[in-house]
């Protein structure tokens, strides 16, 4: 893969000196409202969710490399990030229109790749749910709305991070047995498509290809085996030339580390990591059953120790992305 001069400087300053991306995600919203009402809120402000965002950011960013946030919430968080963090801005709506088939994407309608830029991101990112299995119409009309994207990033020389999360349109239960064993295909293969040139798309942040929670030796109780799983790590990795990072996709941080481990022995050339929930999801609780200075206290010591913990990780699991361009 080939970087423009610009893109090359927007990604060293988004990942570590060996090129490792350790970035913090904080940009969910409807997600973050109901997080909030889980713990306890009734009604939540707005304004508690920018706080509880720049909160964050003042507390771990530190020990990132970047941070991704979104335009509505999060551009007080991005003030007041450490001096050395990187900035990714997400572009997409939050959610999709259940009353649609397709999980079809939207853009934020007052936002641009330039006006991003413009607000001091160093990179662009872009949430697409995809179904390899979809109609192809409704696929060709997402493919077309990422070749859009990807093209508005060329002409703004800002890199395009491609964030992927894979579906069954016929199963809406991603957590149950029967989609973990059409997982591996549906994550692979949505990695091939969205590597292809023509999407300009610079890193792809993805989803490890398994359930770990099915992977296990007893057939009743499992959707893989254990070398199974390894194999399905492996292939994902030999998918695609682009580099690639893993979300966390709301797991624990303990779960989500032996993740990065397991995928290491895999033999996978992941080059780390847009990690969000499993550091700081715990911390909403204090915020609002007891407020802000006791969310400061959790992420300065839990919140902090999952950051730190996960650096030593990728340390010695992940590659630099610096393998993978020209």
């Amino acid at each position: 893969m080939k970087l423009s001069k610009n893109k090359r400087q927007a990604m060293e300053k988004l990942s570590t000196r060996d090129g490792i991306i350790s970035a913090l995600a904080i940009d969910q919203r409807g997600a973050m409202k109901k997080m909030m009402i889980k713990a306890g809120r009734k009604n939540v402000d707005e304004g508690e969710i920018e706080r509880f965002k720049e909160i964050v950011s003042e507390e771990l960013t530190d020990y990132g490399s970047a941070i991704l946030l979104d335009p509505e919430y999060g551009l007080p968080a991005a003030k007041v990030r450490a001096k050395e963090a990187g900035l990714l801005l997400a572009y997409e709506k939050t959610g999709y229109d259940t009353a649609l088939a397709g999980r079809l994407p939207d853009l934020l309608s007052d936002w641009s790749v330039k006006r991003i830029k413009e607000a001091g991101a160093e990179a662009v990112k872009f949430l697409l749910y995809y179904d390899v299995d979809e109609e192809p119409a409704i696929n060709n009309k997402k493919h077309a709305f990422v070749e859009r994207i990807g093209s508005e990033c060329v002409a703004e020389d800002i890199p395009f991070y491609l964030e992927l999360l894979s579906y069954d349109a016929v199963n809406s239960d991603n957590l149950s047995m029967a989609y973990a064993k059409v997982k591996p295909r549906k994550v692979i293969e949505m990695m091939k498509e969205f590597s292809r040139s023509r999407y300009y798309v610079d890193v792809l942040k993805v989803e490890v290809p398994v359930n770990m929670t099915f992977v296990g030796e007893k057939e009743s109780d499992s959707a893989y085996t254990r070398a199974e799983a390894l194999a399905y790590f492996k292939a994902q990795s030999d998918a695609t030339d682009v580099p690639f990072i893993f979300l966390s996709a709301g797991v624990s941080a303990e779960m989500f580390q032996e993740t990065l481990q397991f995928a290491k022995e895999a033999g996978s050339t992941f080059n780390g990591v847009l990690c969000g929930r499993a550091t700081w999801a715990e911390g909403v609780i204090p915020f609002i059953q007891e407020g802000e200075e006791a969310a400061r206290k959790w992420l300065q010591i839990v919140g902090r120790q999952n950051m730190e913990e996960l650096n030593a990780v990728l340390a010695v699991t992940a590659t630099s992305w610096k393998t993978k361009v020209d």
